[in-house]
């Protein structure tokens, strides 16, 4: 019986790993078009977008192109082949009120067949001269959208492990699932941001179905170990990446609504109209959620099953039905957090892997299994991912979140509201 369980699974990873190997090869042939450099200017503080700026694109091999920022402050140069290029600003034609870039040039390598992205990073000269406590007032409230954009995606991934013990490291395809579909329904169908992004929830939440529904009831049924079972979730993250590089392409792209408003002043902090309401869309639903845990049926049944899914199946509870429940739930929160993260960041086939390391650290900060802990995880890790950048460079902010993990869970193994468990 066991050696045809792992046979199966054997199969399903292999199946998952061709289909790996068709993606990738047919990526190859539809992104075979030609090399390009692009980005797009944007005022560092209010996040307006800056049109007219001129940008050059130059090689050692005596290429030289230049263009002007459109008005929603995209650019882009095609180039002639791969290989390292110098992206030059000029200064001169910056509006007035902007800071200069605090780098330029640039230098990037431009890989065949993919677009490059890069971008300057500019400032309000009136914000550059901000004292450290205005600096830190914004990147506290800054983390603090991260960390709830964070937290929807942790909450459903907590409760998936907490009703079957699954791993899924394929959590993050569902966060790029829904902002992929919402993208897609805003500015391929047509229609409006927000009716666009209803759909894309709810269609996560179709998507969470399908995923327990088609593969992991009935690995579960088959008895599959967890250990294969996460095998299995790598492969299938994988696959999902390249299906998505196919469907959406390897660059970045914004909605097709609010991707460019003015920021609107709190004393030291600014905020745009579309970061407000994320932070109050996600309270909202965050509470719900939690509301739900607590008060109404299918809540306790699925607090009962996380904390013994065979003491709850004895006591009369569909368990099969609860996890299903939760796969619905969890997958639907996500892509709301798919959704919000790429109002801010653009959407990207690699958005979900990029998410998905910070999402498993505020799940196993909070505590394992509990959904209230993955909350609290998520917002640690959020305004510490980004009032870490007053003192060390922005690229190792993640770094210093993982930093942060390491000494909570040497000083409290189980997490901030983990239980202790007994060994032996």
């Amino acid at each position: 019986m066991r050696n045809r369980v792992a046979s199966r699974a054997v199969a399903i990873l292999l199946g998952l790993i061709a289909a790996i190997g068709l993606a990738t090869m047919a990526a190859g042939a539809a992104h075979a078009e030609g090399e390009a450099i692009q980005g797009t200017l944007r005022d560092g503080f209010t996040k307006q977008p800056v049109a007219g700026v001129t940008i050059t694109v130059t090689d050692d091999a005596g290429f030289e192109e230049s263009v002007v920022t459109a008005e929603d402050g995209t650019w882009v140069v095609e180039v002639p082949e791969p290989g390292k290029y110098t992206v030059t600003l000029d200064e001169e034609t910056i509006p007035d009120g902007v800071a200069t870039p605090t780098k330029n040039p640039l230098v990037t390598t431009a890989d065949p067949g993919t677009p490059r992205f890069i971008n300057f990073a500019l400032g309000s000269r009136e914000r550059d001269v901000t004292s450290t406590w205005d600096r830190a007032a914004q990147l506290t409230v800054e983390g603090l959208r991260y960390g709830l954009v964070l937290a929807l995606a942790a909450v459903g991934l907590s409760l998936i492990y907490g009703t079957t013990g699954l791993t899924n490291f394929a959590h993050g395809e569902i966060i790029t699932f829904g902002a992929i579909i919402t993208w897609w329904l805003n500015v391929s169908v047509g229609l409006h941001l927000i009716p666009a992004a209803i759909l894309g929830v709810a269609l996560a939440g179709v998507f969470g179905f399908f995923n327990d529904v088609g593969l992991w009831r009935p690995l579960r049924k088959r008895g599959t170990g967890l250990i294969a079972m996460m095998i299995v979730s790598i492969g299938l993250a994988l696959a999902l990446q390249n299906l998505y590089l196919i469907f959406f392409g390897g660059a970045s792209s914004p909605y097709a609504d609010y991707d460019a408003q003015a920021g609107i002043e709190f004393g030291p902090v600014s905020l745009t109209p579309k970061d407000i309401v994320s932070i109050i869309l996600a309270i909202v639903i965050l509470t719900v959620a939690g509301l739900a845990l607590l008060k109404t049926r299918v809540g306790k049944a699925t607090r009962a099953v996380a904390d013994n899914p065979a003491l709850a199946a004895s006591s009369g509870i569909d368990v099969e039905r609860v996890i299903l429940v939760v796969w619905i739930s969890g997958a639907a929160l996500a892509g709301l957090g798919g959704i919000l993260l790429a109002m801010t960041q653009q959407v990207s086939y690699l958005m979900g892997q990029q998410t998905l390391l910070l999402v498993f650290a505020a799940v196993t900060l909070g505590g394992l299994g509990t959904a209230f802990g993955a909350l609290v995880g998520s917002l640690v890790v959020g305004i510490f991912v980004q009032v870490s950048t007053l003192w060390i460079p922005t690229e190792l902010k993640n770094v210093a979140a993982l930093g942060v993990l390491i000494l909570v869970l040497l000083i409290r193994p189980q997490g901030i509201l983990g239980r202790r468990s007994r060994v032996g």
